[in-house]
């Protein structure tokens, strides 16, 4: 299965009673996309996408949410701020960048580790770049299962962690040292695919 062999759209209460009960094989992904992201859109905190087979309009393949972030490089360690600064124009000026934040993504288990997951966001990288795009997007961000798939999945997709370590990351978010860090957060510079 591609994308070519599929149609997006969005993933409403329609898709939702129409379509097959999705699943990507994580149980937390699973709950969202069957019981909160309606409400999540309703709450004009998120939109969620489907892709669903041509061949089987039920079959739900992939699903993602998207909303509106930044990454502000004020409370950024002085390395990583260099390196989210290092092409923008106007340094000075800019405390935050316009981001996309991608709250959940899932590939339906029966279609996973054939690379239909990078499909899916090549596709979000696209959609944030394309001319018609009405809001300016430098980054994609993420806040990534702090589990080796998911984290592997970003990485090959060109993703990097916006902390050096995990220990880092948990001062930025006051978690204490003896909590586990449930996920990490990762970004990508949309601006690599625009030169």
């Amino acid at each position: 299965m591609t994308l070519e062999e599929c149609t997006l759209r969005p993933y409403n209460s329609e898709a939702l009673n129409f379509c097959s009960p999705f699943d990507c094989g994580h149980k937390d992904l699973n709950d969202f996309f069957a019981n909160d992201s309606i409400d999540y859109s309703n709450q004009l905190l998120g939109k969620t996408y489907c892709f669903t087979a041509n061949e089987d309009p039920k079959l739900v393949v992939a699903a993602f949410t998207v909303a509106n972030d930044s990454i502000k490089t004020t409370h950024l360690p002085n390395a990583r701020k260099q390196k989210v600064n290092k092409l923008i124009p106007n340094v000075k000026r800019m405390r935050s960048y316009p981001a996309v934040l991608i709250g959940r993504l899932g590939v339906n288990s029966e279609f996973s580790r054939n690379g239909l997951g990078s499909e899916v966001m090549d596709f979000i990288k696209a959609w944030f770049i394309h001319d018609q795009n009405k809001t300016g997007c430098r980054y994609i961000v993420v806040d990534a299962y702090n589990e080796k798939r998911p984290l592997d999945y970003y990485i090959k997709n060109g993703f990097i962690y916006l902390f050096n370590d995990e220990n880092q990351e948990r001062e930025f978010l006051l978690i204490p040292d003896e909590a586990p860090l449930k996920s990490r957060l990762m970004f990508f510079d949309l601006i690599v695919l625009r030169n």
